[in-house]
């Protein structure tokens, strides 16, 4: 009998939350060393990606390389506008930061540090589960779906989905507004869809 989506969501949330800190830092290195191997953001110059949490494999570690190689980043803010959707504003080092209504810190938005999805290069997704041909099990909100309904799949930006490992799943079902990843990246591998 299939799992559930509850009962997948579960299970490898579990399994990534019972990775010890020792095993979650080696996972960001070896996903950082994949990123770069892989040429994934060579010529990307605004990335969005995402604050860990539960988890989730932390994007800690190219933030950093990002900020290092001149490129702009960029996290999820809940957009005020409308209601769960996100938008995405720019992340620095001395960025003020605040936490929203999940207790996530997010950088407070201004007029001057939103980007729109077309000015992105690359988004980074967190995902619970994914399997081979490139379906991702998000945390059930739909924000990311909702957000990026309005892009067409083969425009900017790339999609990645982002997770340890262990997150693989067989096979995931999808539903008519899921929207597809361009590469799953784990710390061993990328997965092009």
């Amino acid at each position: 009998m299939l799992e559930s989506k509850t009962q997948l969501r579960k299970k490898f949330r579990l399994l990534r939350r019972n990775l010890s800190p020792e095993q979650q830092n080696q996972a960001s290195h070896q996903a950082l060393q994949t990123v770069i191997k892989n040429k994934l953001l060579d010529h990307a110059e605004h990335i969005a990606l995402y604050l860990n949490q539960d988890g989730e494999l932390s994007c800690e570690d190219i933030i950093q390389w990002c900020w290092k190689n001149g490129k702009k980043t960029y996290l999820p803010v809940l957009d005020p506008n409308r209601e769960n959707y996100l938008v995405f504003v720019e992340y620095a080092a001395d960025t003020k930061m605040q936490k929203n209504r999940f207790n996530i810190p997010e950088p407070i938005m201004t007029m001057s540090n939103v980007k729109t999805l077309s000015q992105l290069d690359s988004i980074f997704l967190p995902l619970v589960a994914f399997d081979e041909t490139g379906n991702r099990l998000g945390m059930g909100g739909g924000f990311y779906d909702r957000t990026l309904a309005q892009l067409t799949f083969t425009l900017q930006p790339q999609l990645l989905g982002y997770a340890h490992d262990c997150q693989q799943a067989t096979s995931l079902t999808t539903e008519s507004w899921d929207i597809p990843v361009h590469k799953i990246i784990t710390p061993s591998r990328v997965i092009s869809i």
